[in-house]
């Protein structure tokens, strides 16, 4: 059996597999967001600590204590910064922080080939901005950085005492080189820093270290191998067997992710596309990525009053697709692909009279479909050809949200059972292949189907006229555009 767990933004997601790939036991531990300023996201690294272990905890003791290996997988691009104890300095800066928008110029400008090594346009999002910002704002932090780790990789650090990363993970800090799949000396330069606060690289199926003998006692789980893993993406595409050049997923978790894997590094940073290491030896993939998806249904839910998501999605099925005018742009923390826009915020047009709670929900359902079409095309733009994408995530649970998705990306939708775990059962298949070896392709296969959903045409035309309508009020609403 192979522990995963998944070091998410709202929370910790533990699962336990078989040798056949099976989710035989899980625990979740909830985590929450500190905005303390406009446009700043934080947790303390601590936090994922807790609620990792509640989360391991919450399963079944017999079942984890036959556990032969851990594999880790988390949101990418957080900044912890540790002092000479390996202790954090401050709060982390997460992925959805957006204070380093004019770091991002600066950084560009010191390094014009930043884009040629990363493969991706410097955006408040990654790591690297934020170490530059700071370095002009916080100083005396700066100066006593040690080290500089991800989320998951904090908590591997209190697992096995071992400063390591894997490639997928890496890859959305600005500062590897992509096509070699190594640490950049000149990105790193450009941020006041060495490789030597850099943790070790290994390809997500290597072996990083062991469980530590006071954790495995506390957690009830042998002391066994620590696998590389993943970032959340690159594991959830591991999870659900996108591992061949051109199979594809979404992701419909907290933020909104396109991702399909391809067999060299194919960068195209002209329309916001991200281009990284996938988290097996050998692959890569490009994404386009979308600040606020699920989120938006669990903010619609506490503007409107509803009891949670649930309610949200049955009040929209109440109302039916193009209800009415309302348009929803989900921006709530600006927008990455394809826009690239840090200060857009979201909106709601063309309410009236008639405008009630379910046709508010319809509004952002479509909202966000529209969104996920824009990176689709984005991301064909680029030479990607999607015939159709694996889904994943909790927004996965709602079969209607499926049906306008579906019909807004005008693409086959393939659920998956156990889909719903997404990155933790990936990083659980990257444990297996680390502890027992064997074919990529074969561990990380495909779960059975659950179903599929194909895009009804007369829903699609009947989108098609809001979908416009929504692409032509994004230039209306970004102060890029004021």
């Amino acid at each position: 059996m192979f522990l995963g767990i998944d070091i998410g933004t709202s929370g910790v997601k533990a699962v336990v597999v078989d040798e056949e790939g099976m989710v035989i036991g899980q625990g979740i531990a909830a985590l929450d967001v500190q905005r303390p300023h406009a446009l700043w996201s934080e947790q303390d690294p601590e936090s994922w600590w807790r609620a990792t272990t509640a989360a391991v905890q919450a399963i079944d003791p017999r079942i984890r204590g036959s556990v032969r290996g851990i594999g880790l997988a988390g949101q990418m691009h957080g900044a912890t910064l540790l002092g000479a104890d390996d202790q954090p300095l401050r709060p982390a800066i997460l992925w959805n922080d957006g204070r380093s928008f004019a770091e991002c110029a600066e950084l560009e400008l010191a390094l014009p080939t930043l884009q040629a090594i990363t493969g991706n346009i410097a955006m408040p999002g990654f790591t690297a901005p934020k170490l530059m910002w700071v370095r002009t704002h916080e100083p005396h932090l700066f100066a006593q950085v040690r080290a500089v780790l991800l989320p998951k990789d904090y908590v591997r650090l209190r697992m096995t005492g071992d400063k390591a990363s894997d490639l997928s993970d890496s890859a959305g800090t600005l500062w590897l080189d992509g096509a070699t799949r190594r640490w950049n000396d000149a990105a790193l330069g450009a941020c006041g820093l060495t490789e030597a606060q850099m943790p070790r690289l290994f390809e997500g199926t290597d072996i990083t270290g062991r469980l530590r003998a006071d954790v495995a006692e506390h957690w009830g789980v042998p002391s066994v191998p620590v696998a590389a893993g993943g970032g959340d993406n690159a594991a959830g595409a591991a999870g659900v067997g996108v591992v061949r050049d051109g199979d594809a997923l979404l992701s419909l978790g907290t933020s909104g992710v396109i991702f399909v894997a391809t067999d060299a590094f194919r960068p195209n940073p002209a329309r916001a596309v991200h281009a990284f290491c996938h988290c097996l030896p050998g692959l890569w993939h490009q994404m386009s990525v979308h600040l606020s998806a699920a989120s938006c249904i669990d903010w619609a839910a506490r503007l409107t009053g509803a009891g949670g998501a649930a309610e949200v999605f049955a009040r929209a099925e109440t109302a039916g697709p193009a209800a009415g005018p309302e348009l929803f742009l989900p921006y709530l923390s600006g927008e990455r692909t394809p826009h690239n826009d840090v200060a857009v915020r979201g909106a709601f047009l063309h309410l009236d009279n008639e405008t009630g709670p379910e046709r508010l929900a319809q509004a952002v359902l479509e909202g966000v479909a529209f969104a996920l079409a824009d990176g689709l095309d984005a991301l064909t733009g680029a030479g990607s050809r999607v015939d159709q994408l694996a889904v994943i995530g909790g927004g996965a649970r709602s079969a209607y949200w499926g049906r306008i998705i579906a019909a807004a990306l005008d693409t086959q939708l393939v659920y998956l059972k156990g889909g719903e775990v997404g990155p933790a059962l990936g990083a659980a298949r990257l444990a297996q292949i680390a502890v027992d070896g064997g074919d990529p392709a074969t561990v990380c296969a495909p779960p059975p189907i659950s179903h599929m959903i194909d895009p009804d045409p007369q829903l699609v035309d009947r989108l098609s006229a809001k979908k416009a309508r929504f692409r032509d009020a994004y230039p209306r609403i970004t102060p890029k555009g004021i």
